[in-house]
């Protein structure tokens, strides 16, 4: 069975100023989830599902149908604030998206088979959907998962802070932790996340997630009871959100699943700000010059 690209695009891009995971970045137009979609095809991935907003859900289908027909199949799928569980109602005033967990959890009606997720604005490389495709390929149990560990340095925008997850691992490479730090800064004596005014250093090659992650289906069912748990003790918040990372540390820690962190040294690249568009641009010619992409994607 083939495994199945679940890509989270349903952000608005505001630190962007606008749908990044539309803007074109590539010499014919492509947006950076199109290299993502490529890789994962050439991988051996049978499926592609966009978790977006009806509000942009035309934008979408006119920007990918057309070009992925016959190449893989396609599901879109909606993440919208009310779409919760039954006996849950979205408060009044609640603006912000529920986060990742619920993202994710949205697309449980059409992933029936082992899945990888991946940001709509990251570009990932090649190797990584290779590595995901042969981890999947190779598990014998449901609770076996697995993420793509990027080093931290790589991963650092010069235009501001970063959110990442930020992993311990054993040394046989299994994830131990990954904790969420929302404001990880580079500086000239080092790399930093802070809380308030208390900042604390981080090893520059420190796994990080860039939401680069593989699971079997039985995921969504830890996401189902979490989220609703989530709901009970945070869902009248108006800024709260669940991450999907929060469902694997609380697994992790009942010893139910196993994570495999894949290294990869790769050069992560992605877009945080709009003064990060030229570098990506750059670097996508840099590796269409090399010979690892053509000029034009669906040509």
């Amino acid at each position: 069975m083939k495994p199945t690209l679940l890509i989270l695009a349903a952000g608005m891009g505001s630190r962007y100023g606008g749908l990044k995971q539309l803007d074109a970045f590539g010499p014919s137009g492509e947006t950076i989830l199109e290299y993502s979609i490529y890789d994962a095809i050439r991988a051996g991935f049978g499926k592609v599902v966009f978790v977006i907003r009806k509000s942009f859900a035309d934008e979408f289908r006119a920007k990918f149908a057309s070009k992925l027909e016959g190449k893989i199949e396609v599901e879109f799928v909606f993440q919208e604030l009310d779409n919760l569980p039954e006996g849950y109602s979205l408060p009044e005033g609640r603006e912000k998206p529920w986060g990742t967990g619920h993202a994710v959890l949205v697309a449980k009606d059409v992933i029936n088979e082992p899945f990888a997720i991946i940001n709509a604005d990251d570009f990932y490389g090649k190797d990584a959907f290779v590595a995901l495709n042969q981890y999947l390929s190779s598990c014998t149990k449901q609770s076996e998962y697995c993420m793509v560990g990027y080093h931290l340095y790589k991963t650092l925008s010069d235009f501001g802070s970063v959110s990442r997850g930020v992993c311990k691992t054993d040394a046989d490479g299994m994830l131990e932790e990954i904790t969420e730090r929302t404001k990880i800064v580079g500086e000239e004596d080092g790399i930093f996340y802070y809380e308030g005014e208390e900042k604390t250093e981080l090893a520059a090659k420190t796994p990080v997630s860039m939401n680069c992650w593989a699971f079997m289906p039985g995921f969504f069912d830890y996401l189902q009871t979490g989220f609703v748990s989530f709901l009970e003790k945070a869902g009248k918040e108006m800024k709260s959100e669940y991450f999907f990372p929060f469902e694997v540390s609380d697994q992790l820690k009942s010893e139910n699943i196993t994570v495999k962190v894949l290294d990869s040294d790769a050069d992560w690249f992605g877009v945080t700000y709009p003064e990060d568009k030229p570098e990506v641009q750059a670097k996508l010619n840099g590796l269409i010059e090399r010979g690892d992409y053509p000029n034009d994607l669906w040509a």
